[in-house]
């Protein structure tokens, strides 16, 4: 053999072993000083510690910043079991499977230091030496599911799937890199998925070679299969958006189109333009704004826009957004400018998102216009009018309107709201409903927390627009800058009717159109591989359809034939019936006189949790040494009436002896229950009793009752009534009624409504990876 053949070969051997031999960069155990055998709950501890003592507010050392971020990173993965197992089986906490990304620089060097360097040839394939642009579009599986996908609701996404060793990915890159700088500049998103390093969400994509080219809106992911030129990829990306966002607006039908601002509750926007398509700039605009404006657009070199251009002197030479309110003779606000760039139109259209005088037609209108006070500084004010629909109330809305418009203060806002279809929000702030019957009236109301508690003020004479009216409204705006007791009744509303959301059929029938396009799209488009979900799907339809008929085709037709029971035997089945229902309504009914809770401790922790059969759930109460009589008292009279359900087990837990088990626990429903800052000196004085957790052993989840403070309720809440421990208490002389006392169980207060929505399933569900050990 030749010498230099003899060489090559002795290379090609010893680079995997090479590669494997050298020592990780990056160690999370050693950063974190555990071992790989270490539990969760010890790497737990370990990150706890780490984190408090190189944070970068409490350790001043150079580099306690970058040592922070790898003890963060550290954690990361392996408090992850599925990037720990990676970690541990290949060096690296990625998807891949073969070589990892370390062992992949590490090659490089190698070969780098050998003068083997790809470079040489002039193949541009390694996606280190290849233009770095794709960088900043790069996505992660965790990435794209929790911030790109929410945020296709707001703007379409262009993405490419790519690899190293991809002569096509080579040759559309100059392509690509244009289109996707230009749409980026319009609104639209831009990603980049490494099949190499990121296996697992192309797989989810449904990419299976490369490049390979996708949209994706409004959550659904829609293929490109033309030519990758740039006219292409623009018209696929406005392909994407709905036909429907922007209305071709002329002589005809402006009026038409601004007076819609009663049935749509939105401002309506004009762009009066010399194009004669719509620009993609300002649909993707209309696609981001949609839930708050309307958009129209007015082609001003096109016959029959004369009378709308001279209407509001419109400069046809000049671009130009105008924005209607509740006027529809004068513009609200105007914007012109030779080249309309996305950052000015989202300037001007974030200032504009609502009515002067918006009506209240759902929820998250609701919490928009009247959001919770976060300070006292950013203390907002919504001065609302009860009013109905009709010439009646027509006199009452212009009124209000007008002062609205005359008092508009960034500290105030003004809304209306129809009181019959919205009766619930409309008898919680009126009290004298007589007093109001067939007239409107003015409450002037702060949002005190997101459950529903506001603090209001209600004017004491029904709102008829007379200048005594707006003198009296004037007063009380102008005390309450100065004294914001002013609101002293306070009340919880239930949330708003959504007024425009479509009904159920309608939903339905739209839902339905979509898939059967899905479909179409995927038996001309799809490969075979995309197909067999479909196919599958569609066999075993009709499979059970051909089944159906064939057995129903060879029964016996002489069932048919029987005659009819008589009318004792039919009186005795319905007494059957009407027998099995009720034992089916009341399986619910206890079956005992009193109410069996046991403590959780950790010799029963198995098998009242973690073994516990699938369809069982055990509600835990949290409680101390100091409040345990009165809040079991409290428990048992408030889950009483659930005792009869079998699935369903009663526990407490004891915050003295396991208070760490609950913060773990409570970390995953942060949202719910947050927990304070760990650097918090206090953090370890917060105050669980009176928390129920509904614990689902099997599918490891749980629920959360967080408890209602002192305060919260108008009424003075506790009773003195429980069905055996109290009983037991009284024949002992001891009084369980004391100020004390009644204050702790008024945590508990409403659990049994919780316990209602716990079995029809509509709480919030926190997933846990595993239950962790109670001691």
């Amino acid at each position: 053999m030749e010498p230099g053949r003899a060489g090559c070969l002795l290379l090609l051997l010893l680079l995997p072993a090479l590669g494997a031999a050298a020592p990780g960069e990056f160690d999370p155990y050693r950063v974190l000083g555990v071992g790989r055998s270490s539990s969760q709950a010890d790497i737990k501890k370990a990150y706890k510690r780490l984190a408090r003592e190189w944070h970068p507010d409490k350790n001043k050392d150079p580099g306690a910043e970058d040592k922070f971020i790898q003890i963060s990173k550290a954690y990361e993965i392996l408090s992850n079991e599925e990037k720990r197992a990676n970690f541990d089986r290949y060096g690296d906490a990625g998807e891949s499977q073969g070589f990892s990304q370390q062992q992949h620089r590490q090659f490089h060097r190698f070969h780098d230091g050998f003068y083997f360097d790809e470079s040489f040839f002039h193949f541009p394939f390694n996606s280190e030496r290849r233009d770095t642009s794709d960088e900043k579009y790069l996505l992660h599986f965790s990435h794209y599911i929790n911030e790109i996908v929410p945020d296709s609701f707001k703007k379409p996404y262009l993405i490419k799937i790519t690899s190293d060793w991809c002569f096509s990915c080579i040759h559309i890159e100059p392509v690509w890199k244009e289109v996707a700088q230009e749409l980026e500049a319009l609104g639209a998103g831009i990603g980049v998925v490494h099949a190499g390093y990121e296996r697992r969400l192309a797989h989810h994509l449904g990419a299976h070679s490369t490049p390979t080219l996708l949209g994706l809106i409004n959550g659904k992911i829609t293929f490109f299969h033309n030519a990758v030129v740039r006219e292409n990829l623009r018209q696929f990306v406005e392909n994407l958006l709905p036909g429907n966002l922007v209305e071709k607006i002329t002589d005809k039908n402006y009026i038409r189109f601004l007076s819609d601002w009663r049935k749509d509750n939105k401002p309506h926007v004009l762009l009066f333009d010399h194009m004669p398509v719509v620009p993609l700039l300002y649909k993707l605009t209309a696609f981001a704004y949609r839930d708050y404006l309307s958009f129209g657009y007015v082609y001003v070199g096109l016959r029959g826009t004369e009378e709308l251009s001279s209407q509001y002197n419109i400069n046809v030479y000049t671009p130009t957004m105008m924005i209607f309110k509740e006027h529809i003779d004068r513009p609200a606000d105007v914007v012109q400018a030779r080249e309309m760039k996305k950052q000015l139109i989202d300037d001007f259209l974030s200032q504009n998102k609502f009515l002067m005088v918006a009506r209240l037609t759902s929820q998250r209108l609701f919490q928009e216009l009247c959001p919770v006070k976060k300070s006292h500084r950013q203390r907002k004010h919504c001065v609302v009018l009860l009013t109905g629909e009709g010439e009646k109330f027509a006199e009452a809305y212009e009124a209000f309107l007008t002062f609205a418009v005359a008092n508009t203060k960034d500290t105030l806002r003004f809304v209306h709201i129809y009181s019959d279809r919205q009766p619930e929000f409309a008898d919680a702030l009126l009290m004298d409903e007589e007093k109001y019957h067939g007239r409107s009236a003015v409450v002037i109301l702060e949002r005190r927390n997101n459950a529903g508690k506001i603090a209001y003020k209600a004017l004491e004479e029904a709102w008829q627009g007379s200048k005594e009216d707006n003198f009296i409204l004037l007063d009380l705006l102008d005390q309450l800058r100065t004294d914001p007791g002013l609101l002293s009744s306070e009340t919880v509303v239930a949330d708003l009717n959504d007024e425009l959301a479509p009904m159920f059929l309608i939903r339905w029938l739209y839902s339905t159109l979509d898939y059967i396009s899905d479909c179409w799209d995927s038996l001309f488009h799809s490969n075979w591989r995309e197909m067999m979900p479909l196919l599958s799907l569609l066999f075993s339809a009709l499979f059970i359809l051909f089944g159906t008929v064939i057995v129903q085709a060879f029964s016996d037709s002489s069932d048919t034939r029987d005659a009819p029971p008589s009318g004792k035997e039919e009186a005795t089945a319905k007494t059957e019936k009407n027998d099995a229902s009720f034992n089916k309504e009341s399986n619910r009914i206890p079956k005992k006189g009193f109410v069996e809770v046991t403590e959780l401790t950790d010799i029963n922790y198995t098998s009242n949790l973690v073994r516990l059969r699938p369809g069982h759930m055990n509600v835990v109460l949290i409680l101390s040494n100091s409040t345990k009589t009165p809040l079991l008292q409290k428990f048992a009279l408030e889950v009483y009436t659930f005792t009869g359900s079998s699935s369903l087990h009663f526990s407490f837990l004891s915050l003295d002896k396991h208070r760490e088990w609950l913060e773990y626990l409570l970390e995953f429903a942060q949202d719910a229950a947050p927990i304070p800052n760990q650097y918090d000196k206090h953090f370890l004085e917060r105050d669980y009793t009176g928390y129920v957790l509904a614990l689902n052993g099997h599918k490891k989840y749980f629920c959360l009752f967080k408890p209602h403070r002192s305060g919260d309720e108008g009424g003075t809440l506790g009773s003195c009534e429980d069905y055996n421990a109290l009983q037991h208490a009284e024949a002992r002389g001891k009084s369980s009624c004391s100020p004390g006392s009644r204050s702790i169980k008024n945590k508990l207060h409403k659990l049994s409504f919780w316990m209602e929505r716990l079995l029809e399933g509509s709480l919030q569900r926190f997933y846990i990876p595993s239950w962790p050990t109670l001691d």
